[in-house]
């Protein structure tokens, strides 16, 4: 019945489908859009639909039966909709279906489980935020980038561009970033804490070096390396990096071995920059001592006591803490046996700087009985123990390395064999320690404190002095050459820690190299700007030639050191700041004169001829430079208002430099310069001389035609009267020089005569040249005058005789361009071509003698 059902549907929807092919359009009904097939397809999709809303039996049952108990079935539909299904402890693991150990390890298990899944969270959140923050910063230091790389003149301090733009009007316009805190460009203000570091550097050392200068020159006392470690912490740019040596650590080392004084301490130079170093290194290691104690408060038990014993105290009870009770913390030794701290306590004392608390522990102990009056001794000379002291100490040094360790002895003992070892200051000793123990030291201060603590002051050598069973003492030579055995590479870890080399060097007293290895650093940290500010300090110590090495001399030394600053300083004269070149052009010569001494004459002769010599030839380039003479000279006088009184402060002396620095400039053909400062120093005829000259050269160039020789002779001609009025008002000058400015101020008419006749000729006003030429008193062609054949050169000016071949050639054109209509013009040219036949041994141009031939 079924099949037969299916076979009648078939057909029909066979026929249906062969008459709507059939079917012809018609008006009545509507065109058909869809076959069949679509109609069907339509259909079950409608059809599904409304069965969405069409619930079983069994759902209408079950909704009946809930509504019949109470409940209501669409809030329990809603319900279950925002039911979430959570995983709890018992469903990962019935309990009751395990034992007490199953439990335990289930437990365990999901604990483990738990803390990896947290771990792994937080690392994920920490290491996004970390990239986050990473990307920020580099963000933020390409946009930097960007905005500087737009304005950036130089990596070094920029100027005041509206002071620069007209350095020659006065000194006071000349300004430098280092006396502001802020950098001006144009119209724009840059906060200083927008500019990059170098330039933060560069100027704020600008203002120590001004005022180092300041107190040098009127004798007050000044400390430039704690000043320039202040002004390098006002920056505060040591954030971080991770890098175990920075600027601010080396600049506390310089400050702690200037503060010496070699006199006080009856010590060279030498040990005492050696106890300077020792003593900033025991300052670091108080520092450290005190960090410890605060990370660790309740193992260091420090309580209510501030005294540097007990710091000891409490940073040994963190440090042995593993070792049991300590002796100073046992109140009753039989119960238990402390362990004997007595020279840790004294090692870590001394290396702190707490001499007079490691002498009572060593007074107040047993063990360092025998040990407490080397001690003293040790204490008392400053390391320099009489040769008993040192033999007793080397005999006991050499027990204690016979010995070894001994089982059962503690690893701390070692500190008694460091002591003795410091005491005897034998080298032998120290360098089979150095050899037999070389994890003794953790760190490489502790390493260089020990090796400072032995150093002797040996002035011709270790070999000079011998102890008594032949040992020979370790010297600060010794030191240096165990050092200098590592590449630099080893010390910065391959330049991750840059500054860890240039700070051995200090620590062991080869100061020229560490500032030559910081010169060459040139990175964005500014390196060798500190470089340059710390070859200021220690050639102003006078301290270069004790840590200059083995290759150089006294006097290379600090002439490479001068180099450094001077170099530094001329970077400033690109920037057009003079004022600061000058500053640093003068410790430049300081450094050459021995320091500080050498700005009170105190130098040896040969230093102060050095620095007299370099100081004239940096303020001769300051002198050349654009607004160099309304810097030095002031806006009046020979020095006196500008800064050149500062440095030459002898009037004699400073005119002498004066007058050779102008013969200077007019050699190089600065002649505007070489007529103000001979104006300046009152050397009127001089400077009339050389006016005259480039107005003679200026009429040569207005006659072939520049266009600028007309604007500069009337400039010349302009200072040329400036002088002359000076000239009448100023005092105390000689008959021999009113003589030579008469002369020159002649000369200075005539030259006028003739620069005035080139312009008639140029308007055309030819009759009114030649009327002028006839008039010249220094040429004989007055056509009324006598037909006698003189001399006119004899006493002629060599700058108005070079203009007489031009002022013929004018006159003959004028002579030319002009109808002779009584005579007279022949008589004229008559004169000019008897004057030229009789100076036919001039020499003069050629085309001159052929214009005379072909009229004659």
């Amino acid at each position: 019945m079924a099949n037969e059902d299916i076979s009648n549907w078939s057909d029909l929807l066979h026929s249906s489908t062969k008459l709507l092919e059939q079917a012809a359009p018609s008006a009545q009904f509507p065109p058909l859009q869809r076959n069949l097939d679509q109609l069907e397809a339509l259909s079950k999709k409608l059809k599904s639909k409304t069965l969405r809303t069409e619930a079983p039996s069994q759902s209408i049952a079950a909704t009946r039966l809930l509504a019949r108990e109470g409940i209501n079935a669409d809030q329990l539909a809603k319900d279950l909709k925002s039911f979430e299904l959570k995983t709890t402890f018992e469903d990962v693991f019935p309990v009751e279906a395990t034992s007490v150990e199953e439990y335990l390890q289930q437990v365990h298990e999901m604990a483990m489980v738990s803390s990896v899944q947290e771990a792994q969270k937080d690392n994920i959140r920490s290491f996004n935020n970390y990239m986050m923050k990473v990307l920020e910063e580099d963000w933020q230091k390409e946009k930097r980038d960007f905005l500087q790389s737009l304005n950036r003149i130089s990596t070094l301090p920029r100027t005041n561009m509206n002071a620069n733009s007209n350095v020659g009007t006065r000194p006071g316009q000349i300004m430098s970033i280092a006396s502001s805190p802020q950098v001006s460009s144009g119209m724009e203000v840059v906060p200083l804490t927008s500019i990059p570091i170098m330039e933060k550097k560069a100027s704020i050392y600008a203002e120590v070096v001004k005022n180092l200068n300041k107190s040098r020159e009127r004798g007050l006392p000044f400390k430039p390396a704690a000043s320039f470690k202040s002004a390098y912490e006002s920056l505060d740019i040591d954030g971080g990096g991770g890098k175990s040596v920075t600027m601010r650590k080396i600049w506390h080392l310089v400050q702690m071995m200037m503060d010496g004084d070699p006199s006080q301490q009856r010590v060279s130079v030498r040990m005492s920059l050696t106890i300077g170093a020792r003593r900033h290194l025991e300052l670091g290691h108080e520092k450290y001592i005190m960090d410890t104690i605060h990370s660790h408060p309740a193992q260091a038990a420090l309580g209510g006591g501030v005294g540097n014993l007990q710091r000891i105290r409490a940073f040994l009870r963190i440090r042995l803490r593993d070792y049991g009770l300590l002796d100073f913390d046992a109140g009753d030794a039989r119960r238990q046996p402390p362990v004997d701290t007595t020279w840790q306590q004294i090692y870590f004392c001394l290396r702190s700087g707490f001499y007079d608390e490691a002498r009572n522990v060593a007074l107040s102990s047993r063990a360092a009985h025998q040990f407490s009056p080397l001690l003293t001794e040790w204490i008392n000379t400053g390391g320099m123990v009489p040769e008993e002291i040192a033999s007793a100490a080397s005999e006991e040094c050499e027990r204690l390395l016979r010995t070894g360790d001994r089982v059962g002895r503690a690893a701390y003992d070692k500190k008694k064999l460091l002591l003795y070892a410091i005491i005897s200051g034998s080298r032998r000793h120290i360098d089979r320690l150095l050899r037999d123990q070389p994890t003794l030291f953790s760190t490489i201060e502790d390493f260089l404190w020990f090796q400072l603590s032995a150093v002797r002051d040996c002035p011709s050598g270790p070999s000079s002095i011998v102890l008594s069973d032949g040992l020979v003492p370790y010297s600060l030579d010794d030191l240096q050459i165990y050092l200098n055995k590592f590449e630099p590479s080893y010390y910065t870890k391959n330049g991750k820690d840059p500054l860890v080399y240039p700070y051995i060097l200090l620590l062991s007293i080869q100061l020229l190299p560490a500032v030559l290895y910081m010169s060459k650093e040139t990175g964005d940290e500014g390196y060798n700007i500190d470089a340059v500010h710390l070859s200021i300090v220690l050639a102003d110590h006078g301290f270069l030639s004790e840590g200059a090495g083995h290759k150089l001399g006294v006097m290379d030394v600090y002439a490479e050191v001068s180099t450094i600053i001077r170099q530094y300083g001329s970077m400033y004269l690109r920037l057009c700041d003079l004022q600061m070149a000058l500053e640093y052009y003068a410790q430049a010569a300081a450094a050459v004169g021995g320091g500080q001494l050498s700005w009170t004459s105190r130098g040896n002769v040969d230093q102060q001829r050095q620095r007299n010599s370099m100081l004239k030839q940096l303020l001769t380039e300051l002198l050349l430079r654009d607004g160099g003479i309304y810097l030095l000279l002031g806006a009046r006088g020979s020095g006196e208002e500008g800064e050149l009184g500062r440095f030459v402060t002898d009037p004699k002396a400073r005119q002498q430099f004066l007058i050779e620095a102008a013969f200077q400039c007019q050699e190089a053909g600065m002649y505007d310069k070489s007529i103000e400062i001979h104006k300046r120093v009152g050397s009127f005829s001089v400077a009339l001389d050389t006016i005259n000259k480039c107005i003679s050269e200026a009429i040569s160039a207005l006659f072939r035609g520049r266009s600028d020789g007309e604007s500069r002779t009337a400039g010349l001609i302009h200072s040329g009267n400036d002088i002359l009025e000076t000239y009448t008002y100023y005092p105390d000058v000689s008959l021999q020089e009113r003589q030579l400015v008469f002369e020159q101020q002649n000369v200075l008419r005539q030259l006028e005569s003739v620069l005035s006749i080139h312009k008639l000729a140029r308007l055309g006003n030819y009759v009114d040249a030649i009327r002028e030429v006839a008039k010249l008193q220094f040429l004989p062609l007055d056509p009324r005058g006598p037909d006698i054949a003189i001399n006119v050169f004899e006493n002629l000016s060599p700058h108005l005789e070079a203009c007489i071949p031009d002022l013929l050639k004018v006159a003959l054109t004028c002579l030319d361009n002009v109808t002779d209509s009584d005579g007279s013009l022949r008589a004229f040219r008559a004169k000019i071509s008897s004057f030229i036949a009789n100076n036919l041994k001039r020499n003069w141009p050629r085309d001159l003698y052929e214009r005379v031939a072909q009229r004659l």
